[in-house]
């Protein structure tokens, strides 16, 4: 599409540290997933066996509609996995997936879904956690933690990051 940037993969997110090398998670001891607020303060621990599979979900602001950033929790890393969307513009237009966009399996709140291309696994980063956006973190067997009301609207920075556990 002419005229058209494509947006880095994670286009929701702000990059923060480096990306760290691939390979295949295995169900180990965990990490503790820490959010922290620009001053460095904990705003949630939640410790989480590797391998665990986390939402970040939030509002497209282009589509006004619901997107997904889906990771598997690594002992330093949050691997991206899969993105997903209720609308198939928001794949094929916003991220960089590997093609073709799919159909996602009955049961799943979203209805499309794409493999990333390139293979992220993010030691830390940052979330835009405005009121716009309303991104929240979906973590299996938890409440959603709406990570747009632990910030103020003039910092609305959340970093999420992991430490090995114990």
């Amino acid at each position: 599409m002419a005229g058209r940037v494509r947006r880095p993969i994670v286009g929701a997110l702000l990059l923060v540290a480096a990306v760290t090398g691939s390979g295949p998670v295995a169900a180990r001891p965990g990490a503790d997933m820490l959010l922290r607020d620009q001053h460095g303060t904990v705003l949630a621990r939640i410790s989480l066996p590797e391998g665990s599979r986390i939402t970040l979900r939030y509002r497209n602001s282009l589509y006004g509609s619901v997107a997904e950033e889906r990771f598997v929790v690594q002992k330093h890393a949050l691997r991206l996995v899969e993105l997903a969307a209720d609308e198939r513009a928001v794949l094929d237009e916003y991220y960089v997936v590997d093609h073709p966009v799919e159909r996602t399996e009955p049961g799943d709140a979203r209805a499309w879904r794409g493999t990333p291309r390139d293979a992220l696994a993010l030691q830390r980063l940052a979330v835009a956690a405005t009121d716009l956006g309303k991104r929240t973190l979906i973590v299996p067997g938890r409440s959603p933690i709406d990570l747009w009301r632990l910030v103020d609207d003039r910092q609305p920075t959340v970093f999420i990051a992991l430490q090995p556990s114990g």
